[in-house]
């Protein structure tokens, strides 16, 4: 079970309808929380939300979702105010999870028409990044945090590495880990684990929308020593490890979950 597995106890997934936070949200009900998930999902898209909230619901937890863009300050504060009403101003938020994929794929140099502009930069920063801290900031003032919480945040290899047109996603990875480290100091306090996970290239709508993202699939095949790619399910169980008691201790890193594929940089001969 969860850390202090309790029924009242909730997980807040920012970016719950697929992919890493779907996962995420399926198994932590499974480890008997119930879960809080914020999405911003069209009609074609719906279906995959209403298959989540059945797993959840299947697993006999609660599923309470909003369906809102997470970086607007105004929505944000909208699910913040039902929150302190659902859970009658208790702190029983024991897991934020940011997973929040939507930002601009640009190159930096080109073309006035095909280079990235000010506003998608500072979008895809807020989004990526500093949504995180706004989230946390407005979860703990409304003294919804419980202690011993966990925060966790998908960060990536393109934090600390180079892909074509992934630049400004990359520059919110790398400020995301910043956010995480500074986050764990302040909330040390209240026994908070805050990491951030480094999954392996994962094959989700997000990596779909990366020029070139075939390639980046064989190539992260051919690195991982496992010889297949990290899927959401494998980064959902990482997660519930985190949440285990004694899990807190781990806090303010980058945590790799990736089979052990970044450390690979010679794939050797076919």
């Amino acid at each position: 079970m969860g850390l202090e597995a309790d029924k009242e106890y909730w997980a807040l997934i920012l970016g719950a309808s697929s992919g890493f936070g779907g996962a995420t949200a399926v198994k932590l009900s499974e480890d008997g929380y119930n879960i809080i998930g914020i999405h911003l999902d069209r009609q074609a898209t719906m279906p995959n939300v209403e298959k989540i909230i059945g797993q959840i619901k299947s697993n006999e937890r609660e599923a309470l979702f909003f369906n809102v863009n997470a970086a607007d300050e105004f929505k944000r504060a909208g699910v913040v105010d039902k929150l302190k009403s659902v859970l009658n101003n208790k702190p029983l938020i024991k897991v934020i999870m940011h997973s929040l994929a939507f930002g601009t794929l640009k190159l930096f140099i080109g073309e006035e028409k095909d280079r990235i502009t000010k506003p998608q930069m500072q979008m895809t920063l807020d989004v990526m990044a500093h949504s995180l801290v706004y989230w946390v900031q407005e979860i703990y003032a409304a003294k919804l945090l419980a202690d011993k919480c966990r925060i966790v945040a998908m960060t990536s290899s393109g934090a600390h590495t180079t892909i074509p047109f992934y630049g400004a996603v990359s520059a919110a990875k790398a400020a995301l880990e910043a956010h995480i480290r500074q986050l764990a100091l302040e909330l040390g306090h209240i026994k908070a684990g805050v990491n951030a996970i480094m999954a392996g290239v994962t094959d989700t709508p997000a990596l779909r929308k990366i020029p070139d993202n075939d390639r980046m699939i064989n190539i992260a095949i051919t690195k991982n020593p496992h010889k297949r790619l990290t899927t959401p399910e494998d980064i959902a169980r990482v997660i519930s490890l985190l949440c285990k008691e004694g899990g807190e201790w781990i806090s303010g890193g980058i945590i790799n979950a990736d089979g052990g594929e970044d450390i690979v940089s010679y794939m050797g001969k076919k």
